[in-house]
């Protein structure tokens, strides 16, 4: 936790909050609506979840990044990726939009790049904030991919069950939990694949397989300088998905090199009252403005 004694910068993955707050907040079957009918609970569940993250780690500068929609550089190169994901529900189609406006409002910067994903826009961004600046970098996601991105200046805010509920995650205790170095954890998803994104790795080797070779031998590249250690039927599997292999760790990989960027002055955190109040008051939310401690009047 920060507390805003050096400057920070926290990276919000934008879709992965976005559908946490949609589907946390429907399950129960009501969706929270303005007067005319439109659908608001994943909007008012994001900024939830968001402003206790701010309270909780003090950043002094934010940035907020998105997917773009359509395809990516990864869709290009296999085009199941991602083939398996149902459509968004209808209800939380329109707040994609609406919630951008919201962190406008809150004068903070929406980043994403046609092609890439947000992840890959998370990475870039922390790689150039960590290397030209002075920051420290935190990523608020519940996506555990973007663990590799891991370094001494960057930490991972991984959001768990509930409200205020977080594992931190830097170098020391990803290696105390899951016994991985970050680059380790790109290794792990190119021999086991990955069911949500929908690439398979190496047919046969599931999770417990996949941990211990990389334990063993350190890298997919010591795993195939030795693949006469293996035992005959994982060598068999390995020496018959060799490419699919290489492909999953690429797609697996986060892109640390897209086109995008944001000036320091640019994503310094910084509210109006009476613009957040308008957005909040137009959205029908009045009550979010009182809890984040901005109503005004």
């Amino acid at each position: 936790m920060n507390q805003r004694n050096e400057p920070t910068l926290l990276l919000v993955d934008g879709m992965a909050v976005l559908f946490r707050a949609f589907y946390a907040t429907s399950a129960s079957g009501y969706i929270r609506r303005t007067k005319a009918g439109l659908p608001t609970n994943a909007v008012y569940g994001f900024i939830r979840y968001f402003w206790d993250a701010v309270q909780t780690f003090g950043p002094s500068h934010v940035i907020c990044c998105w997917d773009m929609g359509g395809k990516t550089f990864r869709g290009e190169e296999y085009a199941a990726y991602k083939g398996n994901r149902a459509e968004a529900p209808d209800d939380l189609i329109p707040q994609f939009t609406l919630i951008r406006e919201v962190m406008d409002s809150l004068n903070i910067p929406n980043i994403g790049a046609e092609g890439y994903e947000a992840d890959d826009c998370i990475g870039t961004l922390a790689k150039y904030y960590t290397e030209e600046t002075d920051m420290n970098v935190m990523v608020l996601t519940g996506d555990h991919d973007m663990l590799q991105l891991i370094n001494d200046r960057t930490s991972i805010i991984i959001m768990k069950k509930g409200h205020g509920n977080y594992m931190v995650y830097n170098p020391e205790t990803l290696m105390a939990e899951k016994q991985l170095t970050p680059r380790q954890v790109i290794d792990m998803k190119g021999l086991m694949g990955d069911a949500s994104d929908n690439y398979p790795g190496v047919r046969g080797i599931g999770e417990k397989t996949a941990l211990k070779l990389v334990q063993e031998y350190g890298s997919i590249e010591g795993i195939l300088s030795n693949l006469d250690q293996l035992t005959p039927s994982v060598r068999k599997k390995i020496e018959s998905d060799l490419d699919m292999l290489h492909l999953s760790r690429r797609l697996a990989e986060i892109h640390c090199a897209v086109p995008v960027a944001c000036t320091l002055e640019g994503c310094e955190l910084r509210l109006d009252p009476d613009t957040v109040m308008d957005k909040f008051e137009q959205l029908e939310m009045k009550s979010l403005g009182s809890w984040m401690g901005v109503a005004i009047g």
